[in-house]
């Protein structure tokens, strides 16, 4: 058992972090909110003065604001759907022996890895590119017109890259829970005769209840503030500006400060909200 001694030695020796941690938080957190009350033109004028809550009445009666809402959401639920029902169906098929099990599993991880812009960048060039890309080939072998990907179908083509980027993610996690899983429940199920489709039902998915809430968790605190992808493939053109890449506009094309960091704070308000959604719905499965 610890004692005192020791434990006050812990918290010592944790401060320098614990203050590191915190300063980096809290300093940025801390300016975003001194300007979200100031009306500051970098290019234009500099610092303009205190203007209250005009730049917070201001970002969300834009007309872009719920419109990039709707977009974040739809592109977080989407690639959520995507990388949680394939992440089961890949962990499962993993799960199976195979020749070259260990070089199978570290190349469907591996775009895991990949920077968002580069992932980003092939994706625009080599797959959906109307000219040269190898959807358009594929497209014209079937005897089809090829797609204008990023103009024609922007959210599918952006929620399909990030579901790219995050499925090895969900896949390692599923992967990990399925092999705690005791073997022993399944031989007893087929034995009594329970078909495939049920094992899984009653047995494999509930077991995995705890990691597709991690996987959730986790992937929707990143997706609320995805923006490399978008930069690079439509620069928020045809309905794909989420809020973050709207705070960019405001803060760099718009050379206005105090107004983007006004969205930076209903950003941070929209993802504790979804992370409190997330923690009383979904979370429950973390005290079972």
């Amino acid at each position: 058992m610890a004692t005192q001694h020791s434990r006050s030695a812990a918290r010592l020796m944790m401060a320098p972090a614990v203050i590191l941690l915190l300063g980096w938080m809290l300093v940025p957190l801390t300016m975003t909110l001194y300007f979200s009350f100031k009306k500051y033109l970098p290019m234009r004028g500099g610092d303009l003065g205190w203007v209250g809550f005009e730049n917070y009445v201001r970002f969300v009666t834009s007309s872009s604001f719920w419109p990039s809402v709707a977009t974040t959401l739809t592109i977080v639920g989407g690639v959520l759907l995507i990388t949680v029902v394939l992440g089961i169906f890949l962990a499962i098929l993993l799960n199976q022996p195979m020749w070259g099990q260990g070089i199978v599993r570290i190349l469907v991880i591996a775009p895991f890895f990949v920077m968002p812009t580069v992932s980003a960048l092939v994706w625009k060039n080599m797959f959906m590119d109307p000219n040269y890309g190898l959807l358009s080939y594929l497209w014209e072998f079937f005897g089809a017109q090829p797609v204008e990907w990023l103009s024609k179908a922007s959210m599918t083509s952006i929620i399909t890259i990030v579901s790219w980027q995050w499925l090895p993610f969900a896949t390692l996690i599923l992967l990990t829970a399925i092999q705690s899983l005791d073997s022993e429940q399944l031989e007893a199920a087929e034995m009594d005769g329970a078909s495939a489709p049920k094992r899984f039902a009653y047995i494999t998915l509930p077991h995995l209840g705890r990691a597709i809430t991690v996987v959730i968790l986790i992937q929707t605190i990143f997706l609320l503030s995805i923006f490399a992808e978008i930069f690079v493939t439509t620069g928020g053109a045809f309905g794909t500006k989420t809020l973050s890449y709207l705070i960019f506009q405001r803060v760099l094309e718009s050379q206005n400060v105090g107004l983007g960091s006004a969205g930076g704070v209903y950003a941070i308000i929209l993802a504790n909200i979804v992370a409190i959604f997330l923690m009383r719905i979904v979370g429950k499965n973390l005290d079972a």
